[in-house]
Parts: C-alpha cells; structure tokens; sequence
C-alpha cells in the first residue's frame, strides 16, 4: 500500500478584530465591528487581568499543580444574545498563549439556557485565572445585548428603530454601545464632539430662543454635524423645524402628543422619542410615528446574562 505524504499539523489562524469604522450617530454599514484594533484589545483586557491579579492568583496556585490540563466550557444559563466573545478569549490566551479555543457562537447570537459558547481546552490554572475577568466582560455586554434585542422586537413592524445614550459605564462606552448593536441596536451620538444637541438647559442660556440656539450651533460646529433640538412642548417642535434642525427629540411627551408632533413636523427633520421609556410602553411610542427612539437604560440597567464556565 502506498504511503501517503505526511502533511503539516494545521493549526487555527487567530482571531483578528475589525475595528468600528464608523462610530458617529446611526452611522455604518449594517455589520457588527467590534470597536477595538487588536492591540487595543490586548491592553484593554490585560489591564483588567492585572485589576484582578489573575497572574497570581493565590487559590489555584495552592490548589491546582502547574501541570494540570483542563478542559472547560463557557455555557448560558439562561437566554439572550451574546456578546464579548474576542475579549474572553484575548483573557484566556492571554494567560495560556497555548491554549485551544473553538467557538461555537459569535457576538450577536441569540442562544438558550444551556448553549455552548466557548469550548476550551489548556493549563487548568490558567482558565482559572481568566474565569472571573472573562465571565465579567461577557455577563455584562450580553446583557445589554440581552435587553436591546427585546426592545427592537417590540417595536418590530413600525419604522422605529432603539437608540442607545450616552448614559454609559465610564471608561466602557465603546463596548457598550458595541453591545447595543449586538443586539440589534444602532447608536446615537458617541460622545459631546460628535453631534450637537440642544437640551433644556442650553435652551435656558438663551432665554429659550430655539433659533438663536440653532443658528449658533451651525456658525461653530463642522460642516455636516447633525443638530438635534430636545422639545418638551409642541411650541418648541415648531420653532426647531423653522429653524431646520436636523433632528426633533420629542422629551417625555405622552404618544398621542408625539403623534401629533409627528404630524406637524411632516418628514422635515428627523423625529426622536425619549425619556421614560419602557419595554411596556416603547410600542405605543413607536406607533406614533417617531422615527428613533432612545432608550438609556439599555446601558444604565441591563441585567446580566447569566454564564458560566464549567469544567469537564
């Protein structure tokens, strides 16, 4: 029998993270880009195994010997949408360069209570030391993809679409708004500098003048930035749509008078419903006619998803 040509072992390519490209209010093309380059993602994650001392972890090194292999799983426990995948598994190689990974689910998957996520296979003290850190990153974004993704389905049918704020975890915001769209989101603004919009405090600097605070904003802004007006009366839907705002918030209106203001702007500007939004009422918002509706407790209270990594 003729022998076959021996052939080189086959080993995984890594993972390579795409960056977000664009990040500016409701823009990009559709796909989900996670919102870190590679060796921002490295640093970011070996920071947090640094906060949690993961390199000494005195538990397993009293416990486990330094020869030990294991072979684990990152698994739900309840239902949801997953994200945060490439930052548990930068935490894990990061402890165990050497460590086998296969991933059965990408961000954005909706997965059942007892779904395989990650199967992993390395030094046992090295998947220990990047439980806690992998585990907390992946609970935390995939509950806010979690909650997203019920929201979009109860507005699923009309023209609105869930927005995110910027009522974000300090120092997490381009991983929770990542997390939004994961879940079937899009996002507003990322941050002050990226558009302008006019609130009733800013309003009260100039007297409540909605023009003059428009006209202001386009003479000091860069050509092309959006400018939103907040109105919590339909005096001032009329004044921002005279003076040509780009976007119309409607704040803490009841739906029948967003529905009214709808009318009344009649497709000059973007209109956007906030304040007070619930999963029991973002329907009947949306059935008014609005065109956004920004919701901000997607990232300011989202429960986590419920995950777990068990060893075999």
């Amino acid at each position: 029998m003729e022998m076959q040509p021996h052939e080189p072992e086959r080993r995984p390519s890594p993972r390579t993270i795409t960056p977000l490209s664009t990040p500016a209010m409701l823009g990009g093309t559709g796909l989900l880009r996670f919102p870190y380059h590679q060796d921002e993602l490295r640093n970011l994650v070996r920071t947090a195994l640094d906060e949690d001392e993961a390199f000494n972890d005195l538990t397993t090194i009293a416990t486990v010997v330094s020869d030990r292999h294991a072979r684990g799983q990152l698994v739900a426990r309840g239902e949801g949408v997953i994200c945060g995948v490439p930052l548990a598994v930068e935490a894990f190689r990061q402890l165990d360069p050497k460590v086998t990974i296969r991933v059965d689910l990408e961000d954005g998957a909706r997965v059942r209570k007892g779904s395989g996520i990650l199967y992993l296979s390395g030094h046992a003290r090295a998947l220990l030391g990047a439980e806690r850190v992998a585990l907390n990153y992946m609970q935390r974004l995939s509950g806010i993809a979690t909650l997203t993704a019920r929201y979009v389905e109860a507005v699923k049918g009309t023209k609105a679409k869930i927005l995110d704020t910027r009522k974000t975890t300090p120092g997490w915001r381009l991983l929770e708004k990542y997390a939004v769209r994961a879940g079937g989101g899009r996002n507003h603004r990322l941050s002050l500098a990226a558009a302008v919009l006019i609130k009733d405090n800013h309003l009260a600097a100039v007297d409540g003048d909605v023009a003059l605070a428009v006209r202001r904003a386009r003479d000091l802004a860069p050509a092309g930035t959006k400018i939103e007006v907040e109105c919590d009366r339909i005096e001032q839907v009329l004044a921002a749509v005279e003076a040509k705002a780009d976007i119309v918030m409607f704040d803490n209106m009841h739906p029948d008078e967003m529905a009214r203001c709808v009318e009344l702007v009649a497709g000059r500007a973007i209109t956007e419903a906030s304040g007070r939004v619930r999963l029991e009422n973002v329907r009947a918002i949306a059935l008014a006619g609005v065109d956004w509706i920004s919701v901000g407790s997607l990232t300011h209270s989202a429960p986590a998803l419920d995950l777990a990594l068990d060893f075999e």
